[in-house]
């Protein structure tokens, strides 16, 4: 067996230094050792990356929540300021494994293992979450991050492929300010009834004027595709809204039309196609009633 090396810095500047000639990040461990144990990954590099305080800090900035990528599923959970402002993020990375896993399971690591499945994704696109990712510039001298933001859809671009550059890390996720009648909700469909990946997953944010008509609504889809993808066409069928029969059967279609799924042991192309739009029927309600609220 080859020998591994393993690194724990203190900063981002650090860890990017390290992962600049190669190796992989441990965020929290739950998707990586798994792939060291059954041999699809030989880093030859571990870096840790628990250690950066940045990485492991919810905040505020000017009314927008900045949540570090190495944050757990557990500590999310137990923000209830956080939890208050997007449930519907919240509760998706509530759904990732197991009550040990939570405690160990980052936001950064569910997005960049780049699972098309990934639970907090969609909930992540749909509430219009942006990252800030990290990677060395220069060779000589004092080693800085170069820091640069991208919108969450833009990260992955097909199953266990991202589009960051080698060494580069995301360092954070910024949801952005909710507004006083914003609402979200992510639901998914599993095999079982706990602890399976999901079959479709759909994330759902709206917000609604003082008449209750939606003002803007953005809907994400999960599963059905090689990666999450925003659903344009689905989010403008509840614009303008007040979720009427009209406008859930717009959403339906729409959220069908775009399916791109697989034929799996989980579930057939048909049977995924059909229940993203009843998924996405019903976390619009979740939203919208939460916005009314």
């Amino acid at each position: 067996m080859n020998a591994i090396r393993y690194e724990a810095p203190r900063s981002v500047d650090d860890a990017v230094t390290l992962l600049d000639g190669g190796g992989r990040v441990l965020a929290g461990g739950t998707d990586l050792l798994v792939q060291m144990h059954a041999g699809t990954v030989r880093p030859g590099l571990i870096v840790d990356v628990k250690n950066i305080a940045e990485m492991r800090s919810i905040g505020m900035v000017d009314g927008a929540f900045c949540v570090g990528a190495a944050v757990t599923g557990a500590e999310m959970g137990e923000h209830a300021t956080l939890k208050a402002a997007w449930p519907g993020v919240v509760e998706a990375v509530e759904l990732i494994g197991s009550t040990q896993i939570q405690g160990r399971a980052s936001l950064g690591g569910n997005l960049c293992n780049a699972s098309p499945a990934a639970d907090s994704v969609p909930a992540l696109i749909a509430a219009g979450a942006e990252c800030t990712v990290a990677h060395r510039r220069g060779t000589t001298g004092v080693q800085r991050a170069y820091r640069y933001k991208r919108d969450v859809e833009e990260i992955c671009i097909g199953p266990g492929e991202t589009r960051l550059r080698r060494g580069a890390i995301v360092v954070d996720f910024l949801l952005p300010k909710a507004g006083p009648r914003t609402g979200d909700a992510y639901l998914r469909m599993i095999p079982r009834t706990e602890m399976d990946i999901a079959i479709v997953g759909a994330g759902v944010c709206l917000e609604v004027d003082e008449s209750g008509k939606v003002s803007r609504a953005r809907v994400a889809l999960g599963a059905v595709a090689p990666t999450a993808r925003l659903v344009a066409a689905a989010g403008a069928a509840l614009e303008g809204t007040t979720l009427g029969a009209d406008a859930l059967a717009a959403l339906d279609a729409a959220a069908r039309a775009a399916c791109d799924p697989i034929d799996d042991k989980r579930g057939t192309v048909a049977y995924r196609t059909q229940v993203a739009g009843v998924l996405a029927r019903r976390a619009a309600a979740i939203a919208y009633d939460r916005a009314r609220s």
